[in-house]
């Protein structure tokens, strides 16, 4: 599959373009090369979705936009091939698991079009007292002006579907700005829209590679709405600079903590815990990256957990037998193998792995009893790495599972409710799974984290809420007496 020119999707004429060549992560091939727009663009571009917003009733009716995104999701459907092997190059996951990807996209185009039907506002109380006599009010639900949208690389179809499919719904003019390494798969997504009927106001792509010129978008009193998805450190820092009165939607990163209780039964649950540390190898920010298992199974668990990881098959991402594919870029190929070896020297134990396989992949990792405050630890790892500490008490588990920047999901593997309500009510999370890994996640769930994980709830319809106001109106009239 070759990608030439990856161009902006606006009306706007872009005069003078930069290029950045694109690669597949993989093998470094390239694959073709990417338009950026220039600082001289900004504001037509948000005048054209300010002005779509200002228009939007001659534009998309709630009809309108059902047909919209229905007809968007049967294209989906039948082109869901072509954005496999799209992820797979572009993105660097394995294709078994970007068929999945595409599955999930479908169905959360549908979960916008149930979202949209299902909204409603609410009859607010009148003619209780003397003030609210011969009076009815209610509220109705209206969108809340242009959203801008910046996307990350690692659900390079799906994340663009969680951002633009609830604008879409709401009747926000959306603009999305892509990952520069993952660019193909929003931009043949939004073909799909243009061509299920989207005006090409409502939707626009902008690919840009000079972080002035997204802040300049950030700041912009047009932008009503702010929809990150990526590190905390750029997602807070763009947040102080949005508008007054602007919201905005958080996704940043975690530490995912599992806790395995001492009656667990760790040879059944092997797979789920090797399925959240290395899906993705790791890219996911809810991966599993620390596990905090029982004393008195540790031993057993690790050596299960080393045998396990040997059948893990790490190459070509395009082979549907790979199970774990190359990093986004040799860069972090290198930082992930520089923490690793500063942990290993700092006193942890190698139980696996600890090296790189190629200039792009990394080997599937297991470290014992790093230092907490180690940064393969308490930091975001974002690779295919993984932690194992032991505990006594569950107490002692909660503690090393809490974290005191990131808050995000984690799980606990019992069989005793009372050790799952504890460790529910007492660990730092917006979510705590009983026996299922961090990293499960439906469309329609609430997906979000606290602290330095984030800010809003993520999933379609909370997403599509988090667009909405709600407008009152009171009408006075003799006549209304009940």
């Amino acid at each position: 599959m070759t990608v030439r020119n990856i161009k902006n999707i606006t009306p706007i004429k872009i005069k003078d373009p930069t290029y950045v060549d694109l690669y597949s992560p993989w093998d470094l091939k390239k694959i073709g090369k990417v338009e950026c727009i220039s600082k001289k663009e900004v504001d037509k571009i948000l005048d054209v979705s300010s002005n779509a917003f200002k228009n939007n009733k001659k534009y998309l009716s709630k009809i309108k936009r059902l047909e919209i995104l229905k007809n968007c999701r049967n294209k989906l459907l039948k082109n869901s091939r072509k954005f496999a092997n799209i992820i797979a190059l572009e993105g660097g996951k394995p294709l078994k698991d970007s068929k999945i990807e595409v599955e999930r996209a479908v169905n959360g185009l549908e979960l916008c079009a149930e979202a949209l039907k299902k909204s409603h506002g609410t009859e607010i109380p009148m003619n209780i007292n003397k003030a609210s006599v011969n009076k009815i009010a209610f509220t109705r639900k209206f969108p809340v002006g242009p959203v801008l949208a910046i996307s990350a690389f690692n659900h390079p179809l799906n994340l663009v579907i969680h951002q633009i499919g609830p604008a879409i719904a709401a009747g926000c003019p959306i603009i999305i700005k892509p990952s520069l390494e993952t660019p193909v798969s929003c931009y043949e997504f939004i073909k799909l829209l243009l061509e299920s009927g989207l005006p090409k106001e409502f939707c626009q792509m902008i690919n840009i590679k000079n972080h002035i010129i997204t802040q300049k978008f950030v700041k912009d009193p047009r932008i009503s709405f702010l929809s990150f998805i990526g590190s905390s450190d750029v997602g807070w820092k763009l947040k102080t600079m949005m508008p007054p009165g602007a919201k905005c939607a958080m996704e940043h990163g975690g530490v995912g903590s599992v806790i395995i209780d001492k009656d667990a039964d760790i040879q059944k649950i092997l797979p789920s815990i090797l399925r959240g540390a290395f899906y993705h190898a790791g890219q996911v920010c809810v991966s599993i990256q620390k596990v905090i298992i029982h004393e008195d199974l540790i031993d057993e668990f690790t050596e299960l957990i080393k045998k396990a990881i040997l059948k893990i098959k790490v190459g070509d991402p395009r082979k549907i037998t790979t199970d774990v594919g190359p990093l986004i870029r040799p860069s972090e190929v290198k930082r992930i193998d520089k923490v690793i070896k500063k942990s290993i020297s700092e006193g942890a134990e190698l139980i696996c792995g600890g090296f790189a396989k190629n200039e792009t992949t990394y080997e599937c990792t297991v470290l014992k009893n790093p230092k907490e405050n180690s940064s393969v630890s308490s930091h975001e790892i974002f690779g295919p790495v993984l932690c194992l500490y032991s505990f006594n008490t569950i107490d002692e588990a909660i503690q090393k599972a809490n974290h005191d920047k990131f808050a995000f999901q984690s799980s606990v593997y019992t069989k005793n409710i009372d050790t799952a309500i504890l460790c529910y009510e007492n660990l730092d999370a917006k979510s705590v799974f009983i026996n299922e890994q961090t990293a499960f996640r439906v469309d329609w769930m609430p997906f979000g984290g606290i602290k330095h994980s984030g800010e809003a709830v993520g999933g379609i319809e909370y997403s599509f809420s988090d667009l909405l106001y709600d407008k009152l109106i009171i009408i006075n009239s003799n006549n209304i007496t009940l």
